[in-house]
């Protein structure tokens, strides 16, 4: 926090402001009432440029113009020392503000530090030359050494290991085959490879990851908002109220006008709203930030408040429940139809696609026809000309001479291949379920919220997965119109419904859902669809995030009561004619550095 106060001008301005405060203090006479003006221009200096610009942009009056005005006031009659404590407290009270709002910025450069800024780009004459990741363009090869991070997304040319922990939490490192895809921030523990740059630097998932943060930070609660309201019309009120009070006391009591205005000057500054308007907006940017740096990303104080309120968890299954690490373990089919479903395959990020092309990564497809469309079709998989590859729900109504259908029952995620109406293949795949999948499923259901598992899996693997993780319910063979109806089901009935998800299928259910909540390593569409990002694969961040949630609220109606309370008991003082000018300035501005500190707490984990 010192380094931030010495090198901020806000900050080089209150510790001026303090020094001239302090000397005002210690001096006398003419000397000191020079050092308190000093005093009150450097700490006053920044609240006077918001309330005058704010004032003009919005049209209305803000906290920081009463703020102004009563320091404003007490010069006029000659309490100029409480006029610089007044703007001294309030000062600080801002800078704890900032504070809380720089440590949540620091989520973003800690998240860009894991990046590269510069690559080693392979020329083609066989020059290597260093370039900012930000010059580099679609197609150029990038050589990433042993020991180094990836600089930018792209596709590797030999076999490599990543460890893609800052992605996906998995502390083993992923194998990667010639052709696989490899993420900027990762790690190369294995040999020397080539990566050839699929996305440009503000495509790549950490650059989406950078500004998912950024907006969050932008897009304030609806408790923030609702404050930010209820101010704009409350300091309206206090202006009418406090000339209005000096009247009363000046013409219907036996006050003097000094007097008069002593008073309404002690009431403009205990009246003002400074601890209430700081009730919610440092709480939820310490939130967002501490979420960040555990690996979970919100989108926004909205979406952190709501966390807490969720009353069931729809879930999917592949790369959130379980791995999605698919191992091709039986299949059926000629070798022409495999070929073309590879090729098709090819064309997928989805994890059962990558298990397809990399069993088969040594067969030849040059006699496949690389001329017709491929075509994705969301919950049901890939089309090629005659060809059709998906889930078994998608060919209830094709031939099936061979029984194929019979072999997707089984304990395995299986898809079959068509050609035109007839089934031709199929290829069955194992996976294994996160074991913090379980921890996180009896965490939630602890909490009274419940899980629910909906996936496009036959109903066996449906039954095994939510045995495993210890679901009550789940739902098989769901197709994305069928996670919406779900999701809206539970919505008709009042509940607050959260929906995980990973892929391209999910993203409708996500974007229907009270919070959608989308893992890392999904696609770019469920990501964007979603109001929670888990950055790490790791379903116990979400937990986490829950309980944060929880946290963040208790302590938002904490300081709205405390804020509330302090103000109506120092204007019941000073009604009743028992509070004075420095004890209401301390009071008031001591409640709103405290309100700020107890929202600073949720930047550190709990205890």
């Amino acid at each position: 926090m010192l380094n931030y106060l010495f090198k901020t001008r806000a900050g080089q301005f209150l510790m001026t402001g303090i020094f001239f405060t302090v000397m005002g203090f210690v001096t006398t006479d003419f000397v000191s009432q020079i050092a308190f003006y000093i005093a009150i221009f450097f700490l006053g200096y920044f609240a006077a440029q918001d309330a005058i610009v704010e004032t003009v942009k919005s049209k209305s009056p803000n906290v920081d113009l009463l703020m102004i005005l009563a320091a404003l006031g007490a010069v006029v009659i000659n309490y100029e020392s409480e006029g610089a404590m007044l703007l001294l407290i309030f000062a600080g009270a801002e800078f704890l503000e900032a504070f809380a709002s720089d440590k949540s910025t620091n989520a973003i450069k800690e998240l860009m530090a894991q990046v590269p800024t510069v690559a080693q780009v392979l020329k083609p004459n066989g020059d290597v030359v260093e370039v900012g990741t930000s010059e580099l363009v679609i197609g150029d090869i990038v050589i990433v050494s042993k020991g180094a991070q990836v600089p930018i997304d792209g596709i590797s040319d030999r076999k490599t290991q990543i460890n893609e922990a800052s992605l996906t939490g998995e502390s083993l490192p992923a194998e990667k085959e010639p052709g696989d895809a490899v993420f900027a921030g990762t790690l190369n523990e294995g040999n020397v490879f080539h990566l050839t740059v699929n996305k440009t630097s503000d495509q790549t998932i950490f650059s989406n990851i950078i500004r998912m943060v950024e907006e969050a930070q932008n897009r304030p609660s609806h408790i923030a908002k609702f404050i930010d309201r209820f101010e704009k019309k409350y300091v309206t009120g206090v202006l009418i109220a406090v000339p209005v009070f000096i009247a009363i006391l000046y013409y219907m009591s036996d006050f003097t006008f000094e007097e008069a205005f002593y008073r309404g000057m002690v009431l403009l500054t205990v009246a003002s709203p400074c601890a209430l308007v700081a009730s919610a907006t440092p709480a939820t940017l310490s939130a967002i930030s501490n979420g960040a740096k555990n690996g979970v990303l919100v989108k926004g104080g909205a979406a952190m408040e709501a966390l807490a309120t969720m009353d069931v968890l729809y879930s999917d299954k592949t790369g959130t429940m379980t791995f999605g690490d698919f191992r091709v373990v039986d299949y059926e089919a000629s070798v022409d139809v495999i070929k073309e479903v590879v090729f098709m395959e090819q064309q997928s990020s989805h994890p059962i696609a990558q298990a397809i092309v990399s069993k088969f990564s040594d067969l030849s497809l040059d006699a496949v026809d690389s001329r017709e469309p491929i075509e994705e079709i969301a919950g049901f998989g890939l089309k090629k000309g005659p060809y059709r590859v998906g889930k078994p729900s998608a060919f209830t109504q094709f031939n099936d001479p061979n029984q194929y259908h019979e072999k997707s029952a089984g304990d395995y995620t299986t898809i079959l291949v068509a050609k035109e109406n007839e089934i031709v293949g199929y290829f069955s795949m194992s996976d294994q379920v996160r074991h913090e999948a379980v921890d996180a499923v009896k965490g939630f259901q602890e909490e009274g919220v419940e899980v629910i598992l909906l996936t496009g899996d036959n109903e066996a693997v449906a039954k095994k997965v939510a045995i495993e993780v210890n679901i009550t319910h789940y739902k098989a063979a769901c197709t994305p119109e069928d996670k919406i109806n779900a999701v809206m089901a539970s919505q008709e009935k009042e509940q607050v419904v959260g929906m995980i998800g990973d892929g391209i299928n999910d993203a409708p259910a996500l974007a229907n859902a009270n919070i959608g909540i989308a893992m890392g390593s999904g696609t770019s569409v469920a990501m964007e669809s979603a109001e929670v990002v888990i950055v790490k694969n790791d379903l116990m961040k979400l937990l986490y995030s829950y309980k944060l949630s929880q946290r963040l609220n208790r302590i938002i109606k904490q300081n709205i009561i405390f804020a509330v309370g302090v103000i109506i008991m120092l204007v019941v003082l000073n009604v009743l004619g028992l509070l004075d000018l420095p004890t209401g300035v301390v009071f008031h501005e001591g409640s709103t550095i405290l309100v700020i500190l107890n929202g600073l707490r949720l930047i550190r984990e709990p205890k």
